[in-house]
């Protein structure tokens, strides 16, 4: 008997993320759709974001009162309504107008942080204004240029943003073929993806008659006059990727930036080690959503190891693969502080906007409040070791 799944087209009806997907899948042209679907190559990686989770089961408590439940728990000193929050993504715009402003003001509203990513389609100053007094996240690449460092950061400091977040695993950008068949050059839609668009009205007087294609928000001071166009913006910084980056790069970045400092881009014990000894504040376990190396390890894997090994001296926190309230509670269970999601809250604002963003953050909430219920731990924060256990291979 096949598992029947809503297939419509209204997000309020989607009951779990993946049938959030299916919506966002049918609202977006193609090339929209598997832009931020699409892994690298072979996708190994990306399939076993997924997989992963099958290998821990949850263990259970009974004759536990758990009536009374709680999914606050604190991430650098400050409390959040759950232990998640929204990772960095980018050119947003692509899925829907305004896309980064709608995430922004869904976590708002869920009493969650929100990541702006360096490549977005809205400023840093729009997203500290349309969602003002709530906790904001900045991602920065680190450039050939680092003046284009200080920029970001003397606008990130200006804007009130609590943390920055930087990217360490993208030295190259990986090779998504994907992208290579939807985009005849970076950014410029190829004729297959230029009739796509026709079959999508809704999306196109959403997106593109009524504003032409987004442009890069944070880019613009480093960008000729009138070449800020998405196709620049990505030569652009695909061209700056600093393939010398290094610790040292990290310990200039520290002295750089006064508030939190998280390394997003670890998978080993040794990085977590070295993150520690530069004086992070934190660190991402990720591979990146399977989007840059294929064939590596998923970061729920290497997670017990760096709680281990780093102790309380880092905040862990995790993204790559989580669909589902289960995977955040497994997550937590073998060491994490909170959970980054990308394409699950990016499904949302696909299928719609901001409404369909915070649809997904309270599938999500719901489901881990459930969990909790049902292992008989009433408090996100009594989730530990003795929750979960590894299959046995």
């Amino acid at each position: 008997m096949s598992r029947r799944w809503y297939r419509g087209t209204d997000f309020k009806r989607a009951l779990t993320i993946e049938e959030l997907r299916g919506v966002a899948r049918q609202r977006t042209p193609h090339f929209a759709f598997e832009y931020v679907e699409g892994g690298a190559e072979d996708e190994h990686t990306l399939r076993r974001n997924r997989s992963v989770f099958d290998d821990y089961v949850l263990l259970p408590n009974t004759l536990v009162d758990v009536s009374q439940r709680n999914l606050k728990t604190t991430v650098f000193g400050r409390e959040m309504a759950a232990p998640f929050a929204i990772a960095p993504t980018g050119f947003n715009g692509m899925l829907t107008h305004k896309a980064d402003v709608a995430l922004a003001r869904a976590a708002k509203a869920a009493g969650i942080p929100f990541t702006l990513s360096t490549v977005s389609t809205a400023s840093i100053e729009e997203i500290a204004s349309a969602a003002a007094g709530a906790r904001h996240w900045m991602q920065l690449y680190v450039l050939r240029s680092r003046e284009f460092a200080k920029h970001i950061v003397e606008r990130a400091l200006a804007a009130d943003y609590e943390a920055l977040l930087v990217t360490t695993d993208v030295p190259v950008f990986g090779h998504r073929e994907w992208d290579k068949r939807n985009f005849s050059r970076p950014m410029q839609l190829s004729l297959r993806s230029k009739l796509d668009v026709l079959r999508h009205p809704r999306w196109l007087f959403d997106v593109m008659i009524p504003h032409g294609v987004p442009r890069f928000g944070n880019l613009s001071a480093f960008l000729p006059k009138g070449q800020d166009s998405a196709e620049k913006g990505v030569a652009f910084v695909g061209q700056e990727l600093d393939q010398t980056l290094d610790w040292e790069a990290m310990r200039w970045v520290r002295d750089l930036w006064p508030r939190k400092l998280v390394i997003k881009g670890v998978l080993g014990v040794d990085d977590a080690r070295r993150a520690v000894e530069i004086g992070a504040d934190g660190i991402v376990l990720t591979n990146h959503g399977g989007r840059q190396l294929d064939s590596t390890l998923a970061p729920l894997e290497v997670l017990p190891q760096v709680r281990a090994a780093v102790g309380d001296k880092l905040t862990l926190l995790i993204d790559s693969g989580f669909r589902r309230g289960a995977d955040i509670v497994k997550a937590r269970a073998l060491g994490a502080d909170a959970v980054l999601l990308g394409r699950a809250t990016l499904y949302g604002v696909a299928a719609g906007g901001e409404a369909g963003a915070a649809h997904a953050l309270e599938i999500l909430r719901s489901e881990v409040d459930r969990v909790l219920a049902l292992i008989g731990r009433p408090d996100i924060n009594q989730v530990g070791p003795d929750c979960v256990m590894k299959r046995s291979s």
